[in-house]
């Protein structure tokens, strides 16, 4: 049933989304989530694993500066997204985390009304 939420792991190092924690050796966040809510958070994270891609394709473009890239604002904007649905849905403990590690505070992410909503 889609609506029955279930614990999984995130391995934000992976791109994994697993119902089983991977140990200690890759830590992983903590949700509660449905199917609508993992197909959403893995569609994130492929967007984001494709960017990364093509920011490492950019990378190798020397006359092009970081923040003039179209392809870097994209990888930033998946990897907010990503701790962003972390936040929603993780427990106290990934929240906690998230909410140290600052990402959702940036200034760059403070006008994305998106990102927000998720914090509410």
């Amino acid at each position: 049933m889609d609506s029955e939420k279930r614990t999984y792991y995130v391995d934000s190092v992976g791109g994994d989304v697993l119902l089983e924690s991977i140990g200690e050796e890759n830590p992983s966040f903590v949700i509660e989530a449905n199917d609508s809510e993992v197909n959403e958070l893995k569609s994130y994270l492929e967007k984001n694993h494709t960017a990364d891609i093509k920011t490492y394709v950019r990378s190798h473009i020397p006359y092009e500066e970081y923040h003039k890239d179209s392809q870097n604002g994209k990888y930033d904007r998946t990897i907010q997204d990503i701790y962003a649905m972390i936040y929603k849905l993780g427990n106290e403990q990934s929240r906690r985390f998230i909410k140290e590690m600052g990402i959702l505070e940036d200034d760059n992410y403070q006008e994305r009304k998106d990102i927000q909503r998720f914090k509410q």
